[in-house]
């Protein structure tokens, strides 16, 4: 396959990109490298109407900005919208710093997208189907565990305990003891077994009940995951966004009269 150098104007940003955020310090130690070794592995582009499509090798192609590389050397592939959508989410899969949500997120994005089931996207990426229905059931943890997870004080294994909980009121208390009390997963599986659950979620069960039909319409009208929480006389609505640029859609719409 040939190595051409293309313009690195003439490039512009894979429309699928499931990545909006890249880490500043990775990306100057790439650059760095850039200055002294040049781009060792070339992007893959495809050709526009205007100029070409980035493939993939985003990190690499905003490194050489930041180089000031004029151009960069590329291969040109002919893909189609759906192989480059696909191509986007599996290079993003083997990012080594990918949090376990993220991965999650790309396997939900690829069987969305590609209309793939879980069996499809098993043998597709080589994995077994009990690994990415695991990976997936993260996604129905509530906003304040992921958040956890996200803020590396609980694990994706806690995370999977935590699901037998069932209610995300309930999930969320026993998150914070976990947090707390620095409970390893063993400690923890210990301790939702035993886990008195009547007792502890009292009427949340009736709460959540009443309110489980605001928030499936919030989730279809923006699009998102939405929790609404009631304690006491006081209510919070929470909205879930997993990029600048899904805030920035939904800010709009709140902002839309």
């Amino acid at each position: 396959m040939e190595i051409i150098e293309l313009s690195i104007k003439d490039i512009r940003k894979n429309p699928y990109q499931p990545r909006q955020t890249f880490d500043e310090e990775k990306l100057e130690d790439l650059k760095n490298s850039i200055l002294i070794h040049g781009v060792m592995q070339p992007v893959t582009v495809r050709k526009s109407v205007k100029g070409y499509t980035l493939v993939a090798g985003e990190r690499r192609l905003r490194a050489s900005k930041r180089a000031g590389l004029l151009k960069i050397p590329a291969i040109i592939t002919e893909m189609s919208d759906r192989e480059m959508m696909e191509l986007a989410i599996i290079e993003n899969l083997q990012r080594e710093d990918l949090s376990a949500l993220e991965e999650a997120e790309s396997y939900k994005e690829l069987m969305t997208k590609a209309k793939l089931t879980q069996d499809e996207l098993s043998q597709r990426l080589g994995k077994s189907r009990s690994y990415i229905a695991n990976m997936l059931r993260l996604l129905n943890l509530p906003l304040m565990v992921k958040r956890a997870m996200n803020e590396q004080k609980l694990s994706s294994a806690h995370g999977r305990t935590l699901l037998s909980l069932k209610e995300p009121l309930l999930m969320e208390q026993v998150a914070r003891e976990a947090i707390d009390k620095n409970m390893s997963v063993r400690a923890l599986e210990a301790y939702v077994k035993t886990f008195d659950k009547k007792r502890t979620i009292k009427k949340t069960s009736k709460k959540l009940k009443f309110l489980q039909g605001y928030e499936n319409q919030l989730k279809e009208h923006y699009g998102t995951n939405v929790e609404i929480k009631k304690v006491k006389n006081k209510g919070m609505i929470q909205l879930e966004f997993t990029s600048e640029e899904e805030f920035k859609r939904i800010l709009r719409m709140l902002q839309k009269k």
